[in-house]
């Protein structure tokens, strides 16, 4: 999530992209790559917007803090860091072109 912020330190939403997935549903989605995978990490407009709303490690305007990485508790990505496959119960659920 760290690797993502710091790629998007100014919002999501502004660079999601949609797509027709092959269920022919459209779905929209933030694009992030590593050296190794390129993800499609599903999501609303309005998701993106209350995600960065909601994370502390962005500010009121929705930029992300300077002194994100600062604390003691962030854990730099490295390149041989693995992402996870994401759970259903990580995934969005678009059903219906409403959300956009």
């Amino acid at each position: 999530m760290n690797r993502i912020k710091l790629q998007y330190p100014r919002g999501f939403a502004q660079h999601l992209i949609t797509y027709t997935n092959a269920e022919g549903k459209k779905v929209s989605a933030l694009p992030f790559d590593t050296e190794e995978v390129y993800y499609l990490v599903r999501m609303t407009i309005q998701e993106a917007r209350q995600i960065i709303a909601e994370d502390d490690d962005y500010d009121a305007s929705g930029n992300l803090r300077e002194d994100f990485g600062d604390d003691e508790d962030f854990v730099a990505a490295d390149d041989n860091d693995s992402f996870e496959e994401p759970g259903e119960e990580d995934s969005h659920n678009v059903d219906s072109e409403e959300d956009y």
